[in-house]
C-alpha cells in the first residue's frame, strides 16, 4: 500500500507571537449608533431615535400650537404702568385709548374733543403731592382726561381749545377753569395767566438767576407765572412741529415760555384769579408765593383749603350780587 506522509504546518517564532497577540487583543465592542457597514442597527439605536423624533414633534406641534394662540388672541391691555413707585399714567390713558379704538396696533387713537387739557409738572419724588392733589381738588374718575404732563403729549392725545400747564403745589377749581376756557375770543393764538414784569436777576447767588440775561436786558418782558398757565390750540400746534433745537431755553421755565409766546405774537390775556393766594368767589387757582417749598407741609395745607366751603363748595360761578358790584 502506499503509504501517505501527512505534512506537519512549520510555525516559526514570528508567527507564534502574532498569533499570541491576537488572542490577547479583546473584541471590539459594538457601537450604538449606525455606521455604514451595519445592516441591522442595534435596537438601542433605535430606540434613541424614535425618542429624539418624539421629542422635536412635540416641540414643534408646542410652538405651532403657541404661534396660531397668540395670532388669534386679542391684544393684552396693560392697564397700569409704573417705573418704581410711580404711576405713568399718560402710557396708561394712551393704552385704554388705542385700545377702545379696536385697532391697538396700529398705534393711533383719534383724539377726544375737550375745552382743555390740564398737565401737573411733578416729579418722581413728589408722591404726596400727588396724593394730595387727588385727595383734593384732582379728579376722582381714574380715566379723566387731565393728567398729562407736557404740552406735545397732550396735543397728540387731546383735540382741545387749550392746553394748561399747572403745578403741582395749587388748589385749583377746574370747573372754573373750564368755564374760564369756554369764553369766546377773537384771538386764535391766546396766552392766559396771571401775568407779570420785574427785573432780571443776574446775581448768581440768588434764586431766580438769569445767566443769559444779557440777552433780556434789565427788565423782563410781559409773562405768566409758572406754577399756571393755558396756551391756545394754535399755540400748541406750533410748538408740537417745532425742532427742540429750534427753541431758546431760559433758565427759567416761565420766562421761557413767555419768549416763546413774544417770538410767536400772540395775545397775552392777564387773569389774577390763577394766582390768588386765598380762596374767593371767583379764584381758579390758590397758591402761596413764596412758594410753598419743602420741608412745608403741602398735604396739610392743601387739605386745610380743601375743606374750606368756599375753595370746594363755592359755587362755580360768582353770585348776582357780585355780579351787580
Amino acid at each position: 500500500m502506499p503509504q501517505h506522509h501527512h505534512s506537519t504546518p512549520y510555525f516559526d517564532d514570528d508567527d507564534d507571537e502574532e498569533l499570541i497577540k491576537k488572542r490577547r487583543k479583546p473584541p471590539p465592542r459594538p457601537s450604538p449608533f449606525l455606521t455604514p457597514s451595519s445592516p441591522h442597527p442595534p435596537r438601542r439605536a433605535l430606540l434613541i431615535l424614535v425618542i429624539l423624533s418624539a421629542v422635536c414633534l412635540i416641540v414643534g406641534i408646542a410652538g405651532i400650537a403657541f404661534a396660531a394662540a397668540a395670532i388669534r388672541r386679542p391684544p393684552r391691555i396693560v392697564t397700569v404702568f409704573r417705573c418704581g413707585r410711580a404711576e405713568d399714567t399718560l402710557r396708561t390713558f394712551r393704552s385704554k385709548s388705542l385700545a377702545a379704538t379696536g385697532r391697538p396696533e396700529e398705534g393711533v387713537a383719534a383724539r377726544p374733543r375737550v375745552i382743555g387739557v390740564v398737565g401737573v409738572l411733578t416729579g418722581f419724588s413728589s408722591s404726596d403731592r400727588r396724593a394730595a392733589l387727588r385727595d383734593t381738588w384732582f379728579p376722582r374718575d381714574p380715566d379723566a382726561l387731565s393728567r398729562v404732563a407736557f404740552f406735545k403729549a397732550a396735543f397728540n392725545l387731546f383735540d382741545a381749545d387749550f392746553y394748561v400747564k399747572a403745578d403741582d403745589d395749587i388748589y385749583l377749581r377746574p370747573d372754573r377753569l373750564a368755564t374760564l376756557l369756554a369764553k369766546d375770543r377773537a384771538h386764535r393764538l391766546t396766552y392766559i395767566g396771571c401775568m407779570k414784569k420785574g427785573p432780571v436777576i443776574t446775581d448768581r447767588n440768588m434764586k431766580w438767576y438769569e445767566s443769559s440775561g444779557h440777552l433780556i436786558g434789565n427788565e423782563y418782558f410781559l409773562h405768566a407765572h409758572g406754577p399756571i398757565y393755558a396756551l391756545s390750540a394754535d399755540i400748541v400746534a406750533a410748538l408740537a412741529s417745532a425742532r427742540n433745537d429750534s427753541l431758546r431755553m431760559f433758565n427759567n421755565e416761565d420766562v421761557t415760555i413767555g419768549s416763546w409766546m413774544l417770538a410767536m405774537n400772540v395775545n397775552h390775556e392777564d387773569t389774577k384769579a390763577l394766582c390768588e393766594p386765598i380762596c374767593t368767589s371767583t379764584s381758579i387757582a390758590v397758591w402761596s408765593n413764596p412758594r410753598c417749598l419743602d420741608p412745608c407741609d403741602l398735604k396739610e395745607k392743601l387739605m386745610e383749603l380743601q375743606n374750606v366751603s368756599m375753595c370746594s363748595n363755592s359755587s362755580t360761578l360768582p353770585p348776582e350780587d357780585d355780579e351787580d358790584d
